[in-house]
């Protein structure tokens, strides 16, 4: 498969598009936008319902700290053209969805989608849906709890602002970026300046400029997630976890294990509600999302909202943990959404059996000499694991665990058994250190992928 090009002209993009449909022997085809990480694993779900894809870059340079999107998963795939090229090609492909594989997808799925006139959450909302501090903005003037919040650049502005509204702790972060890239739960000032420094010199996951700093009031209580797929404003509960983590002392939030929660926890059926009313606001009507929110004291508050699928998404394993899984669910809502709404509309999963994901901290660093493959293998074959991702190789970098980026390994552990689950996890986490032979460095940190 060849790459479409921005500087190659719409006459081309027009003829490699009729190309396509050719290819795909007549079937259906659609676009998925910057379909890093887990965006790999829609492809082969709207191929499984006779739907062929092409993908769009909505950059010329790829993201270089994210996974990347695997190409021979796809038809063709073109390179963003903001004179209008990309519009008239996918036009001329006859594509019947367009949508985001990953986050920095999400501003250009709305806007192909909306001109296309195809299934779209439109571009009325779609800042809201990237820009965290726009977000929090609209859901709370919905009336709906959040954190309160600062948008500035200026670190004594900030610091001013903690100090006038007793707002000690308070969380600084990116705007629009992911992982826990940058987030830094601060108690001083000094704190918050340095929290600043690192965000200010540095780019997002997606290879954005952080140009200004995210200070929000510091949520206390316990976070989850809610992944979500939806049809019309009528969403599917595709799972809910409870986030375990931990801070270090520099502040930086460490998440260790998402936990699935049966559906009849009493906490689920809130956290449904206040989702539901969270993407009505943001006008996530069509699709996947997750949405990230901690349970106060005096109810559920947002932390953020993806308009996509959730970066532990893995088919296979919570296929076996809830019988469905985001992906399969996300191409049924787009290509035959009749029939998501008569079998999933306003539903809410099974947990089947006790699942969780661990990403495995580190104390390492320097450079990976070398992988401990019979331990790797000794991992995979415990009862629970479904599948185990090494999240690095030799001649890669290591760095102690300062967010989800820099976690070397994420294990996907369900069983019937919650004793063999958490005996499986136990063994795990006294041999992750044994699993990389890693030569020391310097300093100098480095961050692995998505």
């Amino acid at each position: 498969m060849t790459e479409l090009m921005v500087d190659r002209g719409t006459g081309e993009l027009l003829d490699r598009s009729a190309g396509a449909v050719h290819r795909s022997g007549g079937r259906a085809i659609g676009a998925l936008v910057d379909a890093y990480g887990t965006g790999n694993y829609l492809p082969a779900a709207f191929n499984r319902l006779g739907v062929d894809v092409i993908h769009v870059q909505s950059a010329a340079e790829p993201i270089s700290r994210m996974q990347p999107w695997d190409r021979s998963a796809y038809l063709d795939s073109l390179v963003y053209d903001p004179d209008g090229g990309t519009e008239r090609a996918l036009a001329e492909a006859g594509v019947c969805f367009v949508l985001p594989g990953q986050e920095p997808g999400v501003l250009l799925a709305d806007r192909l989608s909306e001109a296309l006139g195809v299934r779209s959450n439109g571009t009325t909302r779609s800042d809201a849906r990237r820009d965290k501090h726009k977000m929090t903005e609209a859901v709370s003037a919905a009336g709906l709890r959040t954190a309160r919040q600062l948008r500035t650049a200026d670190v004594e502005e900030a610091v001013a602002w903690a100090e006038a509204g007793g707002h000690w702790p308070c969380v600084a972060k990116p705007l629009a970026s992911a992982s826990t890239d940058g987030v830094t739960v601060c108690r001083t000032a000094g704190e918050l300046r340095s929290a600043f420094r690192t965000v200010l010199s540095s780019t997002t996951v997606f290879n954005g400029a952080n140009t200004e700093v995210l200070v929000q009031s510091y949520l206390e209580g316990t976070e989850y997630i809610v992944d979500t797929v939806s049809v019309d404003g009528r969403s599917y509960v595709c799972g809910v976890w409870r986030y375990e983590k931990r801070l270090l002392a520099n502040g930086k939030p460490i998440y260790n294990r998402d936990i699935l929660l049966p559906s009849d926890t009493p906490v689920v059926a809130e956290l449904a509600d206040y989702t539901r009313r969270v993407l009505d606001v943001l006008h996530i009507r069509h699709g996947p999302a997750h949405t990230e929110i901690i349970v106060t004291d005096d109810g559920p508050a947002l932390v953020e909202v993806g308009a996509r699928v959730n970066g532990h998404l893995h088919p296979a394993f919570h296929d076996r943990a809830m019988g469905v899984n985001s992906a399969d669910l996300t191409a049924l809502a787009y290509l035959r959404p009749r029939d998501f709404l008569a079998r999933y509309a306003d539903g809410m999963y099974e947990r089947l059996r006790p699942a969780a994901v661990y990403n495995a901290p580190t104390l390492l660093s320097g450079t990976v000499v070398s992988v401990d493959e019979d331990l790797v293998r000794e991992i995979r074959s415990r009862p629970s694991v479904v599948d185990l991702v090494v999240k690095r190789r030799p001649g890669d970098a290591i760095v102690p665990t300062h967010d989800l980026l820099t976690s070397p390994l994420r294990v996907f552990l369900t069983h019937p058994d919650p004793v063999t689950l958490e005996i499986d996890y136990r063994f795990i986490e006294s041999v992750r250190e044994s699993v990389f032979r890693v030569r020391p460095a310097g300093p100098r940190a480095a961050c692995g992928l998505v």
